[in-house]
């Protein structure tokens, strides 16, 4: 509702008209890559536009889990959450994804294989590994992590039909914000996507973390080519904005900020100064919550992947 109605950020998808009725009509795992504060967003605006936000998932840090209120939900609507420590995750993940495979709804299942956002000292000591594992040099991502990539073909093949590469960018060099969004600024973004059966994605985890590492090259040469020409290839296209998420976005507003505004009258009204020093300390702990919340999503405060130290701890 933010994206869409707040801030009326518009999201042109660039696709094969072919491949576009089949949107919404199929499992498929999306592809997105990792740079900006919002890119989660504008992948969560393309589900809600073929109509099935409801049903999808996305494979995110497992910190999130514990954010107040979103994290929550996230959790009990069985998002599937790791630790980016493969040991760990290896049985954790599978078991989550395995359990989406008799899900009763269509869903797309959003994962950022880059494993965090894109940013100058990350992607240095990224192509650094590149170099040093003998893969080729990306300008624009992060080397992808394949193993989250692999393990949720294996898991989810024979149910999802498809992956979409999703290559996302904003024109006039914008550099969207949550922040931003909150405050009503709108963004023009361009989603250039690919429908890849997944037939097509091998099934030896060797050679589909090599077909990974060739999708991202080609992505990196989307975007080099978006920055010369200021567009992706294939057609352009806007899939209706579905009025949903604003009627379900009113309605709870409705019902809960009416009696909330009722308690804060009586409580002014009431004159009592501990009472209204005590409903201060709430709406300060409340205002830095929501700005610590925000600051999650914040491409400065993202994982340690960019540290020398964590480096030196972590493999692909």
């Amino acid at each position: 509702m933010l994206l869409e109605w707040w801030s009326g950020t518009e999201c042109v998808i660039h696709t094969d008209p072919q491949a576009y009725p089949k949107y919404g009509k199929e499992n498929a795992i999306v592809v997105l890559n990792h740079k900006f504060e919002i890119d989660f967003l504008c992948g969560w605006s393309l589900a809600e536009r073929f109509g099935v936000l409801g049903g999808s998932k996305v494979l995110a840090k497992k910190e999130l889990a514990y954010v107040p209120i979103i994290g929550w939900m996230w959790y009990f609507t069985e998002m599937v959450f790791c630790t980016r420590k493969w040991e760990q995750d290896r049985k954790t993940v599978s078991k989550s994804l395995l359990r989406l495979r008799d899900y009763p709804e269509k869903y797309f299942f959003l994962i950022h294989c880059e494993g965090t956002r894109f940013t100058e000292k990350k992607h240095q000591i990224s192509m650094q590994v590149a170099q040093a594992k003998g893969l080729p040099s990306l300008k624009y991502h992060l080397l992808p992590r394949t193993k989250g990539f692999a393990i949720t073909v294996r898991s989810l093949r024979n149910v999802v039909s498809a992956v979409y590469d999703c290559t996302l960018n904003f024109r006039n060099n914008e550099n969207p914000t949550l922040l931003g969004v909150l405050n009503g600024k709108k963004y023009h973004a361009d989603l250039y996507v690919r429908r890849i059966p997944l037939e097509e994605v091998p099934e030896e985890e060797d050679e589909c973390s090599a077909w990974l590492h060739k999708l991202y090259q080609e992505k990196d040469a989307f975007q080099e080519e978006y920055y010369r020409t200021g567009t992706f290839p294939e057609t352009p296209m806007v899939p209706p904005r579905r009025p949903w998420t604003l009627i379900n976005w009113l309605f709870w507003a409705s019902l809960l900020l009416y009696p909330f505004f009722r308690f804060l009258t009586n409580m002014i009204s009431s004159g009592s100064s501990l009472t209204l020093a005590s409903f201060a300390l709430v709406f300060f702990v409340a205002s830095m919550g929501v700005r610590w919340m925000i600051g999650v999503t914040e491409i400065d405060k993202g994982s340690a992947y960019g540290n020398i130290d964590s480096k030196q701890k972590r493999s692909d």
